[in-house]
């Protein structure tokens, strides 16, 4: 069975720790693509910073499993004569108190939010005292802003950070297990940094994060992976991974999921359970993470195209 070593928690850790920002130079789905050329026939990317890694790309039946992963940012709208920023449009959850970056041509600024609000907006600090003092830092009206996150593990359970980065690191060693094989089928491995089309295929997997909570059925983190149920989902795709995930004793928990997603394919999604969504602190179930990775790719290596998952 798949365990996280520590060649992989190395490429975890500088992933989740990068600066989600395509065009930069180092940044998260930069360094997830760097990661997956060495297990992909072939990449494709977008304009927008999405990364497909593709195995048997001629191959008629197709396999996508796409992992969307959230970056969080805002853009200045104001800057007071006394060098405070206004931002717009923040989570309180995430604002008050927060070390933040600010992005210019020049480099990344530190700068802090305050603790309080001001109308819509919220404030940075960065320890200027006036309008040009920050204008001479390269920051300008339409710089954008992100949070500073950590990375550390935390009680040798948890991984602390950007946890919605934690489904691109997921279908990544997917990939690199599923390379191994001479698997009968085209296989894409998607990092979706915006919502696009999905590529056609016959089947399609997603990977998301779910919050730990009792909303609709308790979901906790420890208790593995979160198989979904919606009217999007294929019942039969579904319970081949239920069947799968038994089989091989690999925990999984059960949500129904009120928020559909619509794909050109075959589709069934997979969540894993985290604290704290939308903070810089989101948490992830170490052992959750690699039974979802066991689960995929148990599923993919028993998949056969001539197997019949649509209802007719």
């Amino acid at each position: 069975m798949y365990k996280i070593c520590k060649k992989s928690e190395f490429f975890l850790y500088k992933y989740l720790y990068a600066s989600s920002l395509v065009e930069e130079e180092v940044s998260s789905p930069r360094i997830w693509k760097n990661y997956i050329e060495q297990y992909s026939d072939s990449i494709e990317t977008d304009n927008y910073g999405t990364v497909i890694g593709i195995i048997n790309k001629y191959n008629s039946f197709k396999i996508v499993i796409e992992a969307h992963v959230e970056a969080r940012q805002w853009y200045i709208n104001y800057i007071s004569d006394d060098g405070i920023i206004y931002v717009a449009c923040v989570d309180n959850k995430i604002a008050p108190s927060k070390r933040v970056n600010i992005h210019t041509k020049n480099g990344i600024i530190d700068g802090v939010f305050f603790y309080e609000k001001l109308g819509n907006f919220f404030l940075i600090d960065i320890g200027a005292s006036t309008l040009k003092e920050v204008e001479n830092l390269g920051i300008n009206v339409g710089c954008r802003v992100t949070s500073q996150y950590d990375f550390f593990i935390l009680n040798n359970k948890y991984y602390v950070g950007s946890a919605h980065k934690i489904c691109g690191f997921i279908i990544a060693e997917v990939m690199r297990l599923i390379k191994k094989k001479n698997v009968p089928y085209g296989l894409y491995v998607i990092n979706t940094v915006r919502k696009k089309d999905t590529p056609p295929a016959n089947i399609v997997i997603k990977i998301d994060v779910c919050n730990e909570t009792l909303i609709n059925g308790e979901i906790k983190c420890g208790l593995g992976p979160v198989i979904n149920y919606s009217p999007s989902i294929n019942n039969n795709l579904r319970e081949k991974i239920i069947f799968i995930a038994k089989k091989k004793n690999l925990s999984f928990q059960r949500l129904v999921n009120n928020q559909d997603y619509f794909y050109r394919g075959i589709y069934a999604l997979i969540s894993i359970p985290i604290r704290y969504r939308y903070t810089t602190v989101e948490m992830a179930r170490k052992k959750d993470i690699e039974n979802c990775i066991n689960i995929m790719y148990e599923t993919l290596k028993n998949i056969d195209p001539s197997e019949k998952f649509n209802y007719f």
